[in-house]
């Protein structure tokens, strides 16, 4: 790990955020992105090219995975500045439980097969007022994160960093490398904001898709004005608005092909037309990036179906966006894909597809899914030949069919000759790398016996990936970074046998953990009041983490596969 030294010689103060609101300090709150510039976010939603459907699985006589149009939120570096003096009012911001929220909130209900009042009002009452601490439509950053103006209301916590944090295009302007990220089972466009906000705000505009694939837990698609849809689509009579829900799809004879002890194995039907329709939004958002870089924003802004009157819409729409801002600054030729989960899954095989994704140069690989994951041959023939940075739970490490298949996955890699990586975030769940560890930390500890610091696993996270991009992305995405280092990628591979000590029961096995002497430790954690700083852990600001077990710095993950040294 680096030195204590080199890391406080690295903090830079964090772009400046949007104030929060009052009623947004009495319920739950994301935490303010650290990175050199502030963040801007815009939520957009078009018809597809070539509106189409995927297999022949169908729900109640119609098609259930069908493309017509596609859905992303945008997380970009802004001018927080100019956002301010533009308007000449307080900021606006995006809700993190996606609109309409109470309807959505019934999705996560029905997903996760609970009672459907409870659920949702708990969701919904703890959530409704949760903001991204971003600026909704602000003007894309002009200059390097070092000359960024401060608004008025951050004047006291302005500073200048002494380096750029990208490389320039030819016109002088900051270019912006590219990343994709793609959402797990039950997930959204904003599930993963902290992750997605926090990349942003170290230069990367970051394109979080929502799936309509039927793997998230409710999403609402907007029919274009043309009616251009995908074949054999009728839209319900009672519903005149003009657009249809798509909610969780549940394999048929087979609910529960997520789990461990499930004797049948993951649904390879609807898991694999999953994943081919995925690749396919992909593509779309790709196109949409390419109409951005060309300046071309006003014809998205035309056909943006994310606007007043329409569902799952604000009304302030694409409003205020400086198209020509755009033009010409975004580093298109080497993208990132990422994803959690299924999105994991989805993630190793577009990094497959060179073929029909030329334009993805690496993959980050956020606690895959791992055994739904296509072999080699099952849907390409192309064996895995870019980087490759695969980061676990450790409630997952423990799941021994997942584990050894993220293993062969990683070796597949490495066998082809390109660098990769695979660690694991001791303490870790499924959810830390996700917001719902963030907003829901005390059900995370008390329920699925999450150790890790929640934000701590975010850092974590993040602060491994912008070791891997700066070491497998070209020089014109790299050159000046100021990103955090704090030598992850560089910890001494773990050369004995996995650890036991926080195995569940087989019952509870990729669940959760297992915490020994709970009670004692629970107990005497609350008593403590005070921990020798010396002795823990530290989050990206220098606090110090104080959770039930505390791990010392440069001992927080286990490093699996390297290719700075010998597999051992």
């Amino acid at each position: 790990m680096a030195s204590e030294k080199q890391q406080k010689g690295q903090r830079r103060r964090p772009g400046p955020s949007p104030p929060r609101e009052f009623r947004e300090h009495l319920f739950h709150t994301l935490p303010e992105y650290t990175g050199p510039y502030s963040v801007g976010v815009m939520e957009i939603e078009v018809p597809a090219r070539e509106p189409r459907t995927f297999s022949n699985i169908k729900r109640n006589g119609v098609h259930a995975l069908r493309m017509d149009t596609v859905l992303c939120s945008i997380f970009y570096p802004c001018d927080s500045s100019s956002y301010a003096l533009k308007r000449g009012k307080k900021p606006t911001k995006v809700t993190w439980l996606p609109r309409p929220r109470a309807l959505t909130s019934k999705g996560y209900a029905k997903f996760f097969d609970t009672p459907r009042l409870p659920v949702t009002a708990y969701i919904a009452a703890t959530t409704m007022f949760t903001k991204l601490p971003a600026f909704r439509n602000a003007k894309l950053a002009a200059t390097h994160a070092g000359a960024t103006t401060t608004p008025p209301h951050h004047a006291a916590s302005s500073s200048t960093h002494s380096q750029d944090t990208l490389t320039e295009s030819g016109e002088g302007k900051p270019l912006f490398p590219v990343i994709f990220f793609s959402h797990g089972l039950g997930g959204s466009r904003t599930c993963c904001s902290t992750v997605c906000g926090e990349l942003a705000s170290n230069g990367f505009v970051v394109v979080a898709l929502e799936h309509r694939d039927g793997s998230g837990a409710r999403s609402y698609v907007n029919v274009p004005p043309s009616g251009n849809l995908a074949a054999g689509l009728e839209i319900d009579n009672t519903n005149p608005k003009g657009y249809y829900k798509v909610d969780y799809i549940f394999p048929r004879d087979n609910p529960l092909d997520t789990s461990p002890h499930n004797s049948q194995g993951v649904d390879i039907g609807l898991r694999y037309a999953q994943i081919e329709m995925r690749t396919a939004e992909v593509q779309e958002a790709y196109s949409v990036l390419e109409l951005l870089n060309s300046g071309q924003g006003d014809f998205i802004l035309k056909n943006n179906l994310r606007k007043k009157g329409n569902a799952g819409s604000s009304s302030k729409g694409l409003q205020g966006i400086d198209w020509s801002d755009w033009k010409g600054k975004l580093f298109l030729q080497n993208v990132t894909m990422m994803g959690h989960s299924f999105g994991g899954a989805t993630t190793v095989e577009i990094v497959r597809r060179a073929d029909r994704l030329p334009y993805i140069g690496q993959g980050i690989v956020l606690d895959a899914w791992a055994s739904a994951t296509p072999k080699m041959g099952e849907m390409t023939h192309q064996p895995l030949r870019k980087p490759l940075l695969a980061i676990t739970s450790e409630a997952f490490m423990h799941w021994t069919d997942n584990f050894n298949r993220m293993s062969d996955i990683v070796s597949e890699t490495r066998d082809s000759g390109a660098p990769c990586w695979m660690m694991t975030i001791k303490g870790s769940t499924h959810l830390s790398q996700t917001d719902f560890a963030i907003l829901y930390p005390r059900w995370m500890s008390m329920f699925i016996k999450t150790v890790v610091n929640p934000r701590r696993a975010v850092y974590l996270t993040v602060n491994s990936s912008l070791e891997f991009l700066s070491r497998v992305l070209p020089p014109e995405c790299t050159s000046g970074n100021v990103w955090m280092d704090e030598g992850i990628l560089r910890t001494k591979p773990y050369t004995t046998e996995l650890p036991r000590d926080y195995r569940p029961n087989d019952k509870f096995m990729a669940s959760r953990l297992r915490i020994p002497h709970e009670f004692r430790l629970r107990t005497g954690n609350w008593l403590r009041r005070k921990s020798r700083v010396s002795e823990v852990a530290t989050d990206i600001k220098g606090k110090p983490l104080t959770g039930l077990v505390n791990y010392a710095r440069g001992n927080e993950v286990w490093i699996h596969f390297s290719p700075d040294q010998e597999e051992r």
